[in-house]
């Protein structure tokens, strides 16, 4: 993962995949009563700000400098609350029994380090606390509208069911979307979608 190519990103464009929040996310956090929330590979904050406003206590993480200011940027001016490390999915060290919801939007991964981080995710969640994931799925690649390039890093249900296998799944599908977030999300795409209760 290169935090240079984000960081160029994040700093020559407006907004990246917009203000707005990830719908499904926006969806699935708004059955929860607001407790403690973390976001990681949150980008500029759309999501973040969005717990935010609802009453989340929220925490972020990105491994851009460039996210990072322009996410505490924009949540100043909403007057929003939240919590933003500069780190890396890499070598982060998630607390265990931590959160109530561990949103994962668009957070690719290769293989190894995707078990790892989705272990570490499982073990850092309150009892009760959910999974909220949503990712490009690997027939993505058929598709011009965002994602990586290399199928490896993008995910199959399979995958995802493997990894959240100690959790009780709540909803699961491979589906067709039209993305309206941002330029660099924009237009139809095939995503993997998961909701996951820690029991």
């Amino acid at each position: 993962m290169n935090s240079k190519f984000w960081n160029e990103r994040y700093s020559t464009n407006d907004t990246v995949y917009g203000l707005k929040p990830n719908a499904f996310f926006q969806e699935q956090l708004s059955k929860h009563k607001s407790g403690k929330l973390l976001l990681p590979a949150e980008g500029e904050g759309r999501n973040a700000l969005f717990a935010a406003q609802l009453g989340w206590q929220v925490e972020a993480f990105d491994f851009s400098e460039a996210a990072r200011e322009k996410a505490l940027a924009i949540a100043h001016q909403f007057d929003a609350e939240l919590e933003y490390k500069l780190a890396n999915i890499q070598t982060i060290l998630l607390q265990p029994d931590t959160y109530d919801v561990i949103g994962l939007i668009y957070v690719h991964l290769e293989s190894d380090l995707r078990k790892h981080f989705h272990s570490q995710c499982i073990q850092s969640l309150n009892k009760g606390g959910y999974i909220i994931l949503e990712a490009f799925s690997k027939k993505q690649l058929t598709y011009s509208s965002g994602g990586p390039r290399d199928v490896n890093m993008l995910y199959s249900l399979g995958q995802l069911l493997d990894d959240f296998a100690s959790m009780k799944i709540v909803y699961s599908n491979t589906e067709d979307v039209v993305l309206e977030e941002g330029a660099f999300h924009t237009g139809k795409a095939s995503v993997v979608r998961l909701v996951a209760r820690k029991d």
